[in-house]
């Protein structure tokens, strides 16, 4: 910061005025006193968090600063809203909804970002562009918008609290329930969409794209339902399709000998139509646990395979302290301290906190390792939270599945007791069969990566590296940030990264439109 102050110009620190006012609190395991700072730069407002060791408050145990807003780029909103004046004055010219139409089709422009992907991510960078004047235009391959959770299984609901899942801008009604279904995320996507005016092509997808030095802009061939192409010229390229690609589909032997119906749980939607038959679920992830469940819950003979050890942890109220620091403040400032952590502090609290599921977790734990069932809490005993940040699996946070399994109402093999997949099941190597009329992959997507060399090309892939998971600097590779490529962008994650994060990378990039940050 020193080093930088030159350029920076830092000034003004003070207590931030209107934010959580500085408390003693337990960060890591060290009693600290934790306070949130408001400042000026040459460009901007910011604010940071410092958290001073309680017994020693000479010291920082850590100093976290963010850019809040760009001077004189301030977002839309509150005072500085729209007045409306173009079209509610606009008498016998266009009205709202007229230039909403216009606005939508960029037939006159080109976007200055296109987003690929129109789930949480693409929602939420697009309405954070919006408020800061960046065209912005969403293309999603799903006929509505919200399709992408509104197809999904049957039953699925978020595992998390509604509290801690708002979108930018506009809180879930405060009547909601608190744990979401999909359906309701769904038909709130699309409401999301128009009332924050984002500019959204549905049945549309990203099929190529490449970028061009000599214009700064890339080429973005996009197909619509109808077939037809349109080439893009945006300045911008944000990748928010998800932090995986497509399905994976194991090589599994003899898996093309079984005469009953295999499918990947993207493809599943409900029970119903094998109830009175036998399935086999094979992955012990979220998804294989929820779609054991349904199965189960529809009449269906179900048995889960585990291919590999799995941390499982119960809802409430294990999954729920991971929260905890955002107890009795508002959101945005939640945030802010949840950015604050750096790689070490954050393994360290999860470690801890995990210690604590663990034995609130105890009787469900040993439960399921009576069954047979390979439990873990990960490498370093982070947990799933740590396993979401580098692989994104490897765990199930219980929905009543565990205890269907430990009752033995869901049966529980383990992979490597399978010979082979035969015409009507499984050939275990004791040689009996399990039989089955329904195999359900719950083996995950390949990663983002492969979808990007897809798209964009293999150099490209790899000019940028891996996508998600920790890389060797301590941050998440290649998200919400730049990346080797100049104009291509990765973001992703829950809803509270969508929310928190996606202020960061809007910032970058107006400020690279104005002229403040230089391109590369």
């Amino acid at each position: 910061m020193v080093a930088e102050q030159a350029t920076v110009n830092a000034q003004g620190f003070a207590l931030a005025q209107g934010r959580t006012p500085p408390r003693r609190v337990q960060r890591a395991g060290l009693d600290v006193v934790e306070g949130i700072l408001q400042f000026e730069t040459a460009v901007g407002r910011c604010f940071g968090v410092v958290r001073l060791l309680a017994n020693e408050p000479s010291r920082a145990f850590q100093l976290m600063t963010s850019l809040h807003e760009l001077r004189g780029f301030e977002e839309r909103v509150g005072k500085r809203r729209p007045t409306g004046e173009a079209y509610s004055r606009n008498f016998g010219g266009t009205n709202w909804k007229e230039q909403r139409i216009a606005d939508q089709a960029h037939t006159d422009r080109e976007p200055v970002v296109l987003v690929a992907g129109g789930g949480q991510a693409g929602l939420s960078i697009a309405a954070t562009l919006g408020r800061l004047g960046v065209d912005t235009l969403v293309v999603d391959k799903h006929e509505r918008v919200g399709d992408c959770w509104r197809k999904r299984y049957h039953s699925l609901a978020l595992h998390n609290s509604t509290e801690v899942n708002h979108l930018p801008y506009m809180p879930f009604p405060p009547s909601w329930p608190v744990y979401l279904p999909k359906d309701m995320i769904a038909d709130w996507f699309e409401a999301y969409a128009w009332a924050m005016e984002i500019n959204y092509w549905t049945s549309t997808e990203l099929t190529s794209g490449a970028y061009d030095p000599s214009t700064g802009t890339w080429k973005a061939v996009v197909r619509r339902s109808d077939g037809t192409e349109r080439t893009l010229r945006p300045r911008h390229l944000i990748f928010a399709n998800g932090l995986v690609g497509f399905p994976r589909i194991p090589e599994l032997p003899g898996l093309k000998d079984f005469k009953g119906d295999v499918m990947h749980t993207a493809e599943f939607t409900n029970g119903a139509n094998w109830r009175g038959k036998r399935a086999l679920v094979l992955g012990t992830g979220t998804s294989g646990h929820d779609v054991a469940q349904d199965l189960y819950c529809n009449g269906v003979e179900t048995t889960i395979v585990q291919r590999g050890s799995t941390t499982v942890v119960s809802i409430n109220p294990s999954a729920k302290l991971v929260y905890g620091i955002y107890e009795g403040i508002p959101l945005e400032d939640g945030d802010l301290l949840v950015s604050t952590n750096t790689l070490p502090v954050v393994r360290r609290n999860l470690q801890l906190l995990t210690a604590r599921m663990v034995d609130l977790d105890k009787k469900m734990i040993d439960g399921l390792i009576a069954r047979g069932f390979r439990f873990d809490i990960g490498d370093d005993k982070a947990g799933h939270q740590m396993k979401i940040r580098t692989r994104y699996g490897g765990y199930y946070l219980d929905a009543g599945c565990a205890q269907l399994i430990i009752d033995g109402d869901i049966g529980l093999l383990q992979f490597d007791q399978i010979e082979r997949f035969v015409a009507h099941g499984a050939l275990l190597k004791d040689g009996s069969v399990k039989p089955a009329d329904l195999v359900v992959l719950a083996t995950g997507f390949v990663t983002q990566e492969v979808l990007v060399g897809k798209i964009l090309g293999d150099e490209v892939a790899r000019k940028v590296g891996p996508i998600w998971g920790i890389g060797p600097d301590g941050e998440m590779n290649n998200m919400w940030k730049r990346t080797a490529q100049e104009g291509l962008w990765f973001v992703g994650g829950s809803f509270a990264n969508c929310r928190t994060y996606s202020r960061y990378v809007a910032l970058q990039i107006k400020a690279i439109e104005e002229g403040l940050l230089p391109t590369r």
